[in-house]
């Protein structure tokens, strides 16, 4: 029998109890296949349940493994996908009413790739419309409602990447795939307490990807611990023909099939890191309060410098700009057919024509920051190992209020947009709990291709620590 324990426990558990068939992958599928379709539901974590070929999936793992063929760690996991990833057998909707009969005749390359490992698609899950590239403020931007956190059900799980967070802190599923432009994995990861990985920009390949922001988009693992978005990662990471972004790395972290780090950091120095100036001076108190307390647990295995500025750019003004022109080019035909007009959120159906005045001058200025802005953070990152930040300020927003009318006078700074645009990684874990019982977050934010350092600080920081081990109460 499946029991709560097990639907909670992290991939790498879960791993070793499928390797040594304590589980069942066929079992294991069909009791997150009734999590998702009742409490994925309630959460409006889900866009489409592929019941039929997941249960297929989980047939053939488990066949394979009493062969004796193990493929890995995520050998008969079930996950889900956020719904601007195409799946050739279930609908790609991008979270919008005007392609709400949208369907692909492929796979994404991420999907494919996560098949060869053995896992388990389970469904496709909820997203705001268009990963809120026409703009967006409140939590019903979507073709299926609000999502809302598992810890608190009167409040938003986060966007863009809302049913994915909401879907992995509810055990709906395993693990999930989520996307970020400017913090769609990081922020819904804050908001449901669980851990999420953007990856440096190339990392994973978004062949089969909704394009929102295509010199912005990212794809990345939301998880129950950082070790398991390590797990992810070293499976769905590399260059892909497919998709000319895409680069691989010799950096990036790599697993054994029980789960062990293959390339370990060992004898070195302590770690040198930097907390970011201005991001929690002014964040609400319970943020505060929970990142200077992980900063105490942080002291005890890294060197910790307070209070470092950023490079000094105009980081807002130029992610605003890119991803309007970008996001107006990628949605021209919605936008000049008047479809924009279908979409869920006011700003949403006035947005597309506000994003398709950029001028040509202004975008190309934007791009050309880049280069220095990155020039500029490798500076940095010659000084320090990783930035640390809250990962949002507040705790996440109520289902029934505009965001601009949440929380006003929190103006604590973040690195989100301006770390999107140099196109480094990030990772966030839980740290603690805020008003109205919500998670909060921390995130460290690392140099291209340091996702093995940014991993190995937030395991390290999970191994002195519990916030990742906490279940929401409302499951």
């Amino acid at each position: 029998m499946i029991t709560d324990d097990t639907l909670f426990a992290p991939v790498a558990e879960l791993a070793a109890q499928i390797r040594t068939r304590r589980v069942s992958p066929v079992e294991l599928t069909e009791a997150y296949l009734q999590r998702l379709e009742k409490v994925g539901k309630r959460l409006n974590a889900v866009a489409f349940v592929m019941r039929e070929t997941a249960l297929r999936e989980a047939r053939e793992a488990e066949a394979e493994i009493r062969r004796g063929r193990y493929r890995g760690p995520l050998h008969g996991i079930p996950y889900g996908v956020k719904d601007l990833i195409a799946t050739r057998e279930a609908p790609t909707t991008w979270g919008a009413t005007p392609y709400k009969d949208q369907h692909f005749d492929y796979d994404a390359t991420v999907v494919t790739r996560l098949r060869e490992a053995g896992a388990v698609l389970l469904g496709k899950l909820a997203m705001i419309e268009l990963a809120g590239g026409m703009g967006y403020n409140q939590a019903d931007a979507s073709r299926t409602g609000a999502c809302r956190t598992p810890w608190n059900t009167g409040f938003w799980s986060g966007g863009s990447s809302s049913g994915p967070g909401a879907a992995t802190a509810s055990a709906c599923v395993a693990f999930a795939i989520g996307s970020e432009t400017s913090g769609s994995i990081i922020t819904p990861s804050a908001y449901c307490g669980v851990s999420g990985l953007r990856p440096t920009y190339g990392a994973v390949s978004r062949h089969g990807a909704m394009a929102l922001s295509w010199t912005l988009d990212k794809l990345g693992p939301m998880c129950r611990s950082a070790l398991d978005c390590g797990l992810v990662l070293s499976t769905i990471a590399g260059r892909d023909p497919l998709d000319p972004t895409s680069r691989s790395s010799d950096t990036l972290p790599r697993y054994s099939p029980t789960a062990q780090l293959l390339n370990p950091r060992r004898g070195a120095r302590r770690l040198r890191l930097a907390v970011m100036k201005d991001s929690y001076e002014k964040a609400q108190g319970e943020v505060r309060k929970n990142f200077l307390a992980s900063l105490e647990v942080l002291r005890t295995f890294a060197d910790v410098e307070m209070d470092v500025k950023l490079p000094d750019f105009p980081y807002g003004p130029a992610v605003g700009t890119i991803v309007n022109a970008e996001g107006a080019s990628a949605f021209r035909d919605l936008i000049e057919s008047g479809r924009v007009k279908e979409l869920a959120s006011p700003e949403g159906r006035r947005g597309g024509f506000a994003t398709s005045l950029v001028t040509a001058v202004d975008y190309l200025h934007a791009m050309r920051m880049r280069a220095p802005m990155r020039r500029a953070w490798g500076q940095m990152f010659k000084k320090y190992d990783a930035l640390v930040a809250p990962s949002r300020a507040t705790v996440s927003y109520p289902v029934d209020k505009t965001f601009d009318k949440a929380y006003p006078g929190i103006m604590a700074s973040s690195p989100i947009g301006a770390a999107n645009l140099v196109g480094v990684p990030a990772v966030s874990v839980p740290n603690g709990l805020g008003q109205n019982g919500l998670p909060t977050g921390i995130q460290f934010v690392g140099p291209a291709w340091g996702e093995r350092v940014i991993l190995e600080l937030a395991v390290a920081y999970q191994s002195k620590t519990d916030w990742h081990r906490r279940r929401p109460p409302e499951v």
